[in-house]
């Protein structure tokens, strides 16, 4: 009893002391807010289909504010409406076709458009009312007037493209958001991975020592030779590019730090009396190193754990930067710098950096976070 009360009172204490620092709670609430944006990333984007996918070449590369009027098409296909959680998750597929438009005017039972091309070219066009609105007769008498009014006020929208467009004309703020959801995603999944290779080998070589530690360690010594991108690109060879492979990549490649810490906090907490009894009492090893040794070690784990998140999130942009992470046209931040790079010496560098930011403001909040669980859990405080 006892010993569950100085736990609580030290877990009470570590929380008052990081409340009380600034740069940790500023990073916990970024975290806290990258969450929420990334479970509701296709209900906040301004695109809503799946991968922030709309393409419209004629818009590509432009700079943040940039605003067109389009008028949608009703597309020859139906696309079925998914249901909430669906959408939720992967978004719902356009069932209509966006085209640019400079202006527009009714003329019958026509719609006449001067399409928008580039800064400075455009072209008209002309579309009937039944190819817009994908009816299957001419509008007759007074039909005509309810067509043109529904074209108006629904078929020809005004979009602002609040961080610019790529080179495909897809909106940036759009596949930001959704990108949100790959980085923290590869991070969750790389942790929980390294963690749970780390603490069991750092556990089993702390506590038994002798062979079982220098096999452990071995092990450790060869994959921390290794470097870690080399590494990454191994696993990814022989598991293959795509979404979930680069998890796994990752997660493998992190677990050594982890162990290594783990193994000195197991070697120093095996001495102490309380275990020295849990072993005359009669107590399993798989119990005592459970129950005992590591819920006294999870301050030091929640930190490498920080850590780790920031490091998964700068690894994963680096390979999909290079080509090997996450494939077109999910997006990811680092596909984005890839997709973008070349705007920064020209006209718009903004596509670029705004990715760039992004990663720097996450692997900031992550770090400042593991920063204040590591002064708030010190046992010497």
């Amino acid at each position: 009893m006892s010993d569950s009360n100085s736990r609580s009172s030290f877990g009470s204490n570590a929380w008052k002391r990081l409340r009380r620092n600034i740069g940790a709670v500023a990073g916990m609430l970024l975290i806290i807010a990258a969450v929420i944006v990334s479970i509701l990333a296709y209900q906040l984007s301004p695109d809503s289909t799946p991968y922030a996918n709309r393409m419209m070449l004629e818009t590509g590369g432009q700079k943040p504010g940039f605003r067109i009027h389009v008028l949608a098409l009703q597309q020859d296909r139906q696309v079925s409406r998914n249901g909430f959680f669906s959408r939720l998750i992967n978004g719902q597929p356009d069932s209509v076709t966006y085209i640019p438009v400079r202006d527009w005017r009714f003329a019958g039972n026509d719609i006449i458009v001067t399409k928008y091309l580039d800064e400075e070219e455009s072209v008209t066009e002309r579309y009937s009312l039944s190819e817009v609105l994908f009816a299957k007769e001419i509008a007759p008498g007074n039909r005509l007037k309810q067509w043109q009014q529904e074209i108006a006020n629904n078929r020809i929208k005004e979009r602002t493209y609040w961080l610019g467009t790529d080179k495909f004309g897809r909106d940036i703020l759009s596949r930001l958001l959704v990108g949100t959801r790959v980085s923290l995603s590869v991070g969750c999944i790389a942790v929980i991975i390294s963690l749970t290779i780390g603490i069991l080998l750092g556990a089993v070589a702390g506590y038994f020592r002798g062979v079982t530690d220098e096999v452990v360690m071995w092990l450790v010594n060869v994959i921390w030779a290794v470097p870690t991108l080399l590494l990454v690109f191994a696993i990814t060879l022989a598991l293959g590019k795509g979404f979930w492979q680069i998890f796994i990549a990752v997660g493998l490649t992190m677990w050594v730090n982890v162990a290594r810490i783990i193994r000195g906090q197991v070697m120093a907490l095996r001495e102490l009396p309380f275990i020295e009894a849990t072993r005359a009492l009669g107590f399993g090893h798989a119990r005592t190193i459970g129950r005992h040794i590591l819920p006294n070690i999870l301050g030091p784990v929640m930190v490498v754990a920080a850590g780790n998140f920031a490091t998964a999130i700068v690894v994963e942009a680096g390979l999909s930067f290079l080509g090997v992470g996450v494939q077109p046209p999910q997006p990811s931040w680092g596909l984005m710098i890839k997709e973008n790079y070349n705007f920064i010496i020209t006209h718009n560098p903004m596509l670029a950096l705004i990715p760039g930011l992004a990663i720097m403001v996450m692997v900031l909040a992550f770090n400042l976070l593991g920063n204040g669980l590591r002064d708030a859990m010190d046992v010497r405080q």
